[in-house]
């Protein structure tokens, strides 16, 4: 096997203790745990014994993380008539096995292949050498970064040197983040969920469709997905709602939004009114509205991003034919910066609103804790943290 002959050439390597903010350093130190966690000895100092930093991994030490991109250029960029057009034919040409995965695991073939589509452009993208390259050197580097303060970060080196020396030393390909195959799984899942979908003995969700599909699939479900349950629904919400009632700590069922006066879009009807769902406003009260399932819980889980989560979504509806979203979104905002983030958080704090971390990084806790500040000073409660939100609160420590 490759990773033999990497280990005696390790062996050959001087054996000198090295810093621990050094890579080599880390490497020394981690081999404990990874040891610990099921990787062979022999074979960690193998395959690490020439690695080096991965110069392709975005630092994400001293890289300052920036306001997530707005909803609508998220979806713009991913959600193109283009990649709807390819998605359309690329589902027509593998309709069969879309539909027997779909049968076999209760999981919407659309919402498998809107993740497809994102992804990797179906597939596209894993021939492209610049961006999928051996997953163990990739999160040597992101370990090392971030010095495994992140279980999840370990958890995938390890997952990922386990797939290695169970592939003969060979390192699986994937992303700089370490994902795998058209739908790309994360090693530790790949390890927890890999599914043999075309019955070949092996799992190889870098070359086999199906092998990809049927394990994602297996992963939807184990995070939670309900077969035959929509994502959720865009609705319109009356004058005067009480948008403290769009938190997700509560699902209610629909009839609870129904009777306060929130309806669907463009005059459709909500088909069961006892389904469990909770409103999502992503760009205020005048941007478009969501009532969400559990499904769309479970995109999140996929990937804990919101606007990854609600893209998902909406590429399955418009891979089905269906339209744009019927409300605009609020092209027109301006955000804050990274400094009046921070300033916004620090300001809740100070009003007893907040008690998280002063990182300005807004998510949902932030928003919740800014629509208390709007719903106490007599604003539309609805969390959207915007630059005049940072001038709100400024105005109101002072």
């Amino acid at each position: 096997m490759r990773w033999v002959a990497l280990f005696w050439l390790a062996l050959m390597a001087p054996a000198l203790a090295q810093p621990l903010d050094s890579f080599s350093g880390f490497l020394a130190q981690f081999r404990a745990e990874a040891v610990a966690s099921g990787v062979d000895g022999r074979f960690y100092d193998a395959i690490t014994s020439a690695l080096t930093p991965d110069p392709r991994v975005p630092n994400l030490v001293e890289t300052q993380p920036e306001f997530t991109t707005p909803i609508w250029d998220y979806l713009d960029a991913r959600i193109s008539s283009g990649r709807i057009a390819r998605g359309k034919a690329a589902l027509a040409q593998q309709t069969n096995l879309f539909a027997s995965i779909g049968k076999a695991y209760g999981v919407d073939p659309y919402v498998l292949g809107a993740i497809w589509g994102m992804e990797t452009d179906y597939g596209a993208v894993l021939g492209n050498d610049s961006l999928i390259r051996p997953i163990v050197r990739s999160l040597a580097t992101i370990a090392w970064q971030r010095r495994s303060r992140f279980a999840e970060d370990k958890a995938d080196f390890v997952a990922a040197l386990k797939l290695a020396q169970a592939n003969g030393g060979v390192s699986p390909v994937g992303s700089w983040a370490g994902a795998i195959g058209h739908l790309q799984v994360n090693p530790s899942n790949v390890l927890a969920h890999g599914t043999d979908g075309d019955g070949d003995g092996r799992v190889d969700l870098h070359n086999s469709l199906a092998d990809a599909l049927a394990t994602s699939a297996a992963y939807l479900r184990r995070l939670g997905y309900q077969p035959g349950l929509d994502w959720g629904f865009e609705v319109d919400v009356p004058a005067g709602f009480d948008y403290l009632l769009a938190t997700r700590e509560q699902l209610r069922p629909v009839s609870f939004f129904a009777e306060r006066g929130v309806t669907r879009v463009a005059g459709r009807q909500f088909s069961a009114l006892d389904t469990p769902v909770f409103l999502y406003v992503p760009a205020g009260g005048t941007g478009p509205k969501f009532l969400m399932t559990g499904n769309y819980l479970a995109f999140k889980g996929y990937n804990f991003s919101d606007s990854y989560a609600l893209a998902v979504a909406h590429l399955t509806d418009r891979l089905k034919g269906g339209g744009a979203f019927a409300t605009p979104w609020p092209r027109h905002t301006q955000f804050p910066d990274l400094a009046q983030r921070m300033a916004i958080q620090g300001a809740l704090t100070t009003l007893g609103l907040y008690n998280g971390a002063v990182d300005g990084r807004i998510g949902p806790i932030t928003q919740a804790a800014y629509a208390r500040f709007q719903a106490a000073n007599g604003m539309v409660a609805d969390g959207f943290v915007t630059r005049a939100a940072h001038d709100a609160l400024v105005a109101a420590t002072r």
